[in-house]
């Protein structure tokens, strides 16, 4: 169901665009009269170099005076303002298994499914996620422009490009010395920004190198300096009690509630967690990067690239929160002699904050050749090695056993637990994760001009690769044995060979009409291969008008922590009939359903009750690759000199996805007699009870989505008054469904799922100074209501998200002396999200951030 949009920022930036289109062209069209060869160069998209002029495939290019004109200060904020992020991209966050990644999600697949490409070469991914490339570990300092391509390209590039490819192109042809520093002022206190970079390079007729370091940091943001903290944190786990039939005893008899952080509501003592807790982590990225080019003779050059990144994060959550059951009688009953034990939801104020500190870094290096070995063939070929390496460290975590041990024998004191800091260094852990994401490559490319047609030379590009990917991600044992409370976690750890190749061929049927046809085939050591195929159309009935479509078929390949994820034992509640008759309730208690589970069809009403069951999770050997069918057509019209629009239309399905099967989903599964994906398993009693649920990451579901992208600009000459430029993007989702399990459902409009997402780029330049104004746009969104007999309408009233639009101003001036400052101010507004909570935050953290109002300046100066 699809629940009305709010518009009118969109608007706005449409009314803004008509306005710059209605005057006159006559007056502020550019000269046409000079005429210019057009060289040949390789696109995000396309192995052939051609003409630099609309192709075949739909590619955005974001170049350096756009990234300039942004005021950001990193690749990750950077992408953020994208259309193509539709659902937005994780950012770092406290508590959070991934603290320091950031990643980007194109088409709302997720970010799993969205290709980063370095200079055309595969980004490792980030050891913490295991799937996804780290944007943060990329210095913005280094990057010249950021090509994103918004169709699938598994038949070039591989797996993972079903949602899109984001190809970061690294600075090269640079001349000179450029020193540059910039500082942010967030209005919420700690969201500052700091950046500096240095370049040097040179250029000869032979020749190039470029030498550079980078630094940008982001401070860390207290939830008590957030939007929402003037309502106090009122966390249960503060000092309470339950009697053993389930009741609330309230407070726990003998303490004061006064230390830091408890204070008592109603009958409760309750804990502010608000105070000293934070959801933003702080981000430190630290860059040393080289590169150069030899040309040795006419034929022959040879390239080398060299980067180190490093990044740092810093997260802290409130004092571990426990649940601890107390023997009627013992020291810490709450209640002596009233025949029944307790439970306490206790806070281990003494043993500190949670403090998470993370160290991210990417060495990268690649060695190549290229040799024209002909006035038709051309090759390149070479070496690369990338070694992603990540270590966490947590502190002030509680071992739940011993913990447990000294409440049972009197040791730790809950009605104080301040009282024996000794005892609570007994029980208090130091936690650890270390990980790494390693990538060796050999390569080999080739261009191949083919025969002359009606429409120019076919060509063909071909290649091959080979790659070892090593991934480990290992936590400490204490975290394994799930005896850490407040955390968890299962290791992983494994490697596989990948041998591709490819071809790509160009067909110039005639000089307006071109076909493109390329495969790939990727055979992986350890689940099999993929074969994927791509067609595109390009047709230019006029000079300024051309027509493009492609169809294709791309793969994601199971990743290796979900193929060799160590087992962990759980013990999980679910929902389930046979169980509730197993252990002796009729049929009546159990609620009558022979399904007894959470589907559509009533059966959650129903009083089933919840059961705890063993419970296991693993990796999955038996995992298949992930494939699509990819679908778009477009037009791109260069009206005027002055006016360029282009509309792409696109549809992407996804089969057999690779998700986590819920232990109710299995259990749901079995009851219907579903066939269980491979790898995963439920075990019952002789009574038909659970006894055992095995889970897995497993190919279970599909998802189907289609959308329009469009891009209109603008650029007029005002004479005297110097140049003005308009930039507009349009990105709509028009439909969005997932299918898992035996539920199928339209998400489109969602919270966290907004149907349109708009930005409008203006700039006006005259001599030295220029002036930038950015609006960004986010759709409103709301859930359907979860039930009908609550009388929602259309949609649940409390989870509704307005639209949501950001201003962004700055001015820039060269000065005299080669150098350029910028005084900029980012959400000029100061709009904050609306507190509507996802996923335990307290707004939606891949759409927004909550730094409000951010004044920055930046100085360069070049040498």
């Amino acid at each position: 169901m699809k629940y009305k949009k709010s518009t009118s920022a969109l608007r706005l930036g449409v009314l803004q665009a008509s306005v710059l289109l209605a005057l006159s062209p006559a007056a502020f069209a550019q000269s046409s009269d000079q005429v210019s060869t057009l060289d040949k160069v390789e696109v995000t998209g396309s192995r052939i170099k051609r003409a630099d002029i609309e192709g075949a495939a739909p590619v955005t290019v974001i170049d350096r005076a756009t990234i300039d004109a942004s005021g950001h200060v990193s690749v990750a904020d950077l992408m953020r303002d994208s259309t193509f992020g539709s659902f937005g991209n994780f950012r770092p966050r406290s508590g959070s298994s991934a603290q320091a990644v950031s990643t980007i999600d194109l088409r709302g697949l997720g970010s799993d499914r969205t290709l980063v490409l370095i200079d055309g070469r595969r980004a490792p991914a980030a050891p913490s996620t295991g799937v996804s490339a780290d944007l943060n570990t990329i210095p913005l300092a280094a990057v010249e422009r950021i090509e994103v391509l918004s169709d699938g390209a598994s038949a070039l590039y591989g797996s993972d490009a079903i949602g899109g490819v984001v190809n970061v192109i690294l600075r090269k042809d640079y001349e000179g010395v450029e020193v540059r520093y910039g500082k942010g002022l967030t209005k919420v206190k700690g969201g500052d920004t700091e950046e500096a970079s240095v370049l040097f390079g040179v250029n000869s007729d032979r020749g190039n190198l470029l030498l550079g370091a980078s630094y940008n940091e982001r401070g860390m943001v207290y939830t008590r300096d957030q939007i929402g903290a003037s309502v106090k944190g009122a966390s249960i786990y503060g000092n309470n009690f339950f009697y053993e039939n389930g009741s609330l005893g309230g407070a726990l008899p003998g303490y004061n509630c006064d230390d830091p952080g408890f204070y008592t509501l109603g009958k409760n003592c309750v804990y502010n967690h608000k105070e000293t807790a934070a959801n933003e982590a702080s981000v430190k990225n630290k860059s040393l990067f080289a590169r150069g080019q030899w040309q040795i003779d006419e034929n022959w050059s040879i390239y080398a690239n060299a980067s180190y990144s490093n990044s740092d994060s810093f997260g802290r959550y409130a004092p571990t929160p426990g649940a601890v059951y107390v023997t009627e009688g013992s020291a810490n009953d709450p209640v002596p002699g009233d025949g029944q034990g307790a439970y306490v939801y206790h806070r281990y104020a003494g043993a500190g904050n949670r403090d998470t500190t993370v160290d991210n870094s990417v060495t990268d290096l690649t060695l190549g050749m290229q040799w024209q070995v002909s006035e038709r063939l051309a090759i390149d070929f070479g070496l690369r090695r990338s070694n992603a390496k990540f270590k966490e460290t947590g502190r002030g975590y509680i071992v739940t056993p011993l913990a447990e041990l000294a409440i049972a024998n009197g040791q730790y004191d809950l009605r104080n637990p301040y009282a024996n800091p000794d005892v609570v260094k007994g029980f208090t852990a130091t936690i650890g994760r270390d990980g790494k994401y390693e990538i060796e490559q050999l390569f080999a490319d080739a261009t191949l001009d083919l025969f002359d047609m009606s429409g120019g030379r076919s060509v063909l590009a071909f290649g091959l690769e080979h790659r070892k990917e090593s991934y480990a991600d290992l936590y400490d044992s204490l975290s394994e044995a799930g005896v850490i409370a407040g955390s968890a976690g299962n290791s992983a750890a494994g490697d596989r060979n990948v041998s591709s190749a490819y071809a790509e061929w160009l067909f110039p049927i005639t000089g307006s009409f071109d076909i493109t046809a390329a495969a790939r085939y990727d055979r992986y050591n350890d689940y099999g291969n993929d074969v994927s195929p791509k067609l595109s159309l390009r047709w230019q009935p006029l000079d300024r008008l051309t027509f493009r479509a492609s169809a294709g078929e791309g793969f994601r390949a199971p990743p290796l922590n979900n193929l060799y994820a160590a087992r962990a034992f759980s013990a999980e509640a679910v929902k389930d009939y046979r169980t509730c008759l197993g252990i002796g309730f009729t049929s009546a208690q159990c609620g009558g359903d022979a399904n007894g589970d959470n589907l559509a069809d009533g059966a959650e009403d129903k009083a089933v009750g919840s059961y705890q069951v063993d419970s296991y999770s693993s990796g999955n050997t038996n995992l298949k690759s992930e494939k699509s069918k990819q679908y778009s057509v477009g037009m791109a019209w260069d009206a005027t000199d002055w006016l360029n629009l282009t509309v792409d239309f696109y549809r992407i399905k996804i089969d057999d996805r690779i998700r986590l099967i819920s232990y109710q989903e299995l259990v749901d599964f079995n009851n219907r007699g579903i066939a269980l994906p491979a790898g995963t398993s439920v075990t019952r009693r002789p009574n038909g009870a659970v006894s055992q649920i095995n889970t897995a990451y497993a190919n279970e579901g599909d998802l189907d989505t289609r959308g329009v992208d469009i891009s209109l600009r603008t650029r007029f000459g005002l004479g005297n008054a110097g140049q003005l430029s308009n930039w507009l993007q349009v990105s709509r989702v028009i439909d969005y469904t997932v299918t898992d399990g035996l539920v199928k459902k339209d998400r489109l409009g969602w919270v966290g799922q907004p149907d349109t997402r708009a930005s409008l780029r203006n700039t006006w330049t005259n001599g030295d100074f220029s002036v930038n104004w950015n609006i960004n746009y986010i759709g409103d969104q709301q859930n359907p209501a979860v039930r009908p007999s609550f009388g929602f309408i259309g949609g649940d009233p409390s989870t509704r998200v307005g639209g949501y639009a950001t201003n962004d101003l700055s001015f820039s001036v060269n000065v005299p002396w080669n150098g350029s400052a910028t005084l900029g101010v980012n959400n000029i507004g100061n709009r904050y999200p609306e507190l509507i909570s996802v996923d335990g935050r307290p707004w939606n953290f891949d759409l927004y951030d909550a730094y409000g109002r951010t004044v920055y300046f930046r100085y360069s100066q070049k040498f």
